[in-house]
């Protein structure tokens, strides 16, 4: 399990180029589009495939939609193998310009064509809310802080308080960020943030009045300022609407605080599933706390050297 967390490291030790594809609406459902120049040999459309929503259909560098227009889900097939992401620009005949990141992580994003009416509220609402939820159950670094939290503090008074801080915190500093109020370079924010596992794991591991035992909702709370900067970068790479900011960042908020409450609910049915068998649970929280700071210290490692070589 342990090597298995390593290997995405490994995995993307050598560098390969992102991908952007421009796309600009001519008439109302009527686009040009084109890949920009990289600077491989290859030409990128020989890697790199778009994969329009189903009621679009391109015939060359032409891109016809129906009446609704640029609606529905969009990917870029290829992505991960000859180059790690693709930035899409689309360019509406309003002046307004939207960029998407497609990542092997985040390989699809939802386009809404501009619709401001209540279905194309709706699906954004959704489509954002189902992301936060991913993003917290799929990132594993802040999975493994708020399953450090639970070892520190236990499923008590304290608890409520302490996941409340984290709340409270990261909202604020993934607000920030958004509104372009709060800008970090994302390798310092990666690095803290595995920091903060291995500082929750350490003390879970001893019984001694530390700071953070006496007060978990203040270590809690400064280290969700930093884990909402994480957050923050996740919403960057999917997007945002432009004139619209309120709705995506109150909706990938809230479908974070839902994958948490699913992380803690999953912690404690567990436990008291453990509980009629104690003997197992007793020798489980330390080899459990230990492999959660062992990785969190490689990431710690992995991530400084990154600030240096950035």
């Amino acid at each position: 399990m342990l090597g298995l967390a390593l290997l995405p490291a490994a995995a993307f030790a050598h560098d390969i180029p992102m991908a952007e594809l421009e796309l600009r609406e001519l008439s109302r459902g009527q686009f040009v589009w084109s890949w920009a120049r990289s600077g491989t040999r290859r030409p990128v459309e020989a890697d790199l495939t778009p994969v329009w929503p189903e009621d679009c259909r391109a015939e060359g560098q032409q891109l016809s939609c129906r009446a609704q227009g640029l609606i529905g889900p969009f990917s870029v097939a290829g992505i991960g193998e000859q180059y790690s992401a693709a930035l899409v620009r689309i360019h509406w005949r309003g002046g307004q310009t939207r960029v998407y990141t497609l990542t092997t992580a985040h390989p699809s994003v939802h386009l809404f064509g501009g619709a401001e009416d209540a279905r194309g509220m709706r699906e954004i609402a959704l489509a954002y809310g189902v992301l936060g939820v991913e993003h917290i159950l799929g990132g594993i670094d802040h999975l493994l802080f708020v399953i450090g939290l639970l070892f520190l503090v236990g499923f008590n008074r304290r608890l409520i308080a302490t996941i409340s801080a984290f709340t409270l915190a990261h909202s604020v500093t993934l607000a920030c960020s958004v509104l372009g109020l709060l800008s970090l370079r994302s390798a310092p924010v990666e690095a803290c943030i595995a920091l903060s596992i291995v500082l929750v794991a350490r003390e879970a591991l001893h019984a001694r009045a530390t700071l953070t035992r006496r007060l978990p909702a203040l270590v809690a709370f400064l280290f969700g300022l930093v884990h909402g900067l994480g957050f923050a970068g996740a919403l960057a790479e999917v997007g945002l609407p432009e004139e619209n900011l309120a709705l995506p960042l109150l909706t990938f908020n809230l479908g974070v605080e839902v994958g948490q409450l699913i992380i803690v609910l999953g912690a404690y049915g567990l436990t008291r599933a453990l509980a009629r068998v104690p003997w197992p649970a007793a020798y489980a929280r330390k080899p459990a706390l230990y492999a959660i700071g062992i990785v969190a210290a490689y990431w710690s490692w992995e991530r400084l050297a990154a600030i240096g070589s950035v």
